[in-house]
């Protein structure tokens, strides 16, 4: 049952996130705003994709165990994707709110981006270990968190007049406090991964906010 379920809904999230990113690819029409948020869809679903996909063949046939090398190499391609994913939501933010200059804020958005992505590259993560140490999964997702913390509050000053965006920092949070448990707990608490699902939910939320967004040309 679980595979069933699992595999179905990670088939159209990863449908509904990639068509969404190449349909605002394509109306964005010299709208830098909406092309960003239409590549940080597709950067979202191909990311995600190198751990779910491994992950629906695992639970379909012969189990997560025997799957434990490609379930880690995807889980680190998804890192890296999900840190390009918050780069590209800040420069969408610059876009839409017409925000210039600010060197400090973007140097900071880079810097804990380019960390996160060198602390994932850190054999220490042991990604296609059975064992992989929980010390490396917490260093790894500090400059994340934070890096997110800076989006949603970036966010939530600059929507607090624009009704279509004004639940994006909302979806960000959903996201980060579904995600944060997962690195902590999963491991000790299996039912904890299920959080992953209301995440999934928040970014495909994310991606919608945009997409309704353009659709109305607002």
């Amino acid at each position: 049952m679980q595979a069933i379920f699992e595999t179905l809904f990670d088939v159209v999230y990863l449908i509904t996130v990639v068509t969404l990113g190449f349909i605002m690819i394509k109306r964005s029409e010299g709208n830098k705003q909406y092309l960003l948020f239409g590549i940080m869809a597709v950067t979202l679903g191909f990311g995600d994709a190198f751990h779910l996909v491994p992950r629906a063949v695992a639970l379909c046939t012969t189990g997560l165990d025997n799957y434990i090398a490609p379930l880690g190499i995807g889980k680190l391609i998804t890192s890296i994707t999900m840190t390009i994913f918050y780069v590209l939501m800040y420069y969408a933010y610059r876009e839409r709110y017409s925000v210039s200059g600010k060197s400090s804020l973007t140097i900071s958005v880079w810097a804990l981006a380019i960390a996160r992505i060198i602390l994932c590259l850190f054999p220490q993560n042991g990604w296609t270990s059975a064992d992989a140490p929980l010390a490396w999964g917490i260093y790894r997702n500090i400059p994340f968190t934070i890096l997110g913390i800076i989006i949603v509050v970036l966010y939530y000053r600059a929507s607090r007049n624009d009704k279509a965006f004004r639940w994006m920092y909302l979806s960000i949070i959903i996201s980060f406090a579904c995600y944060i448990p997962v690195v902590l707990f999963a491991d000790s608490i299996p039912i904890i991964g299920m959080l992953m699902i209301p995440k999934t939910c928040a970014y495909v939320w994310s991606v919608l906010i945009a997409f309704n967004a353009q659709r109305r040309n607002i």
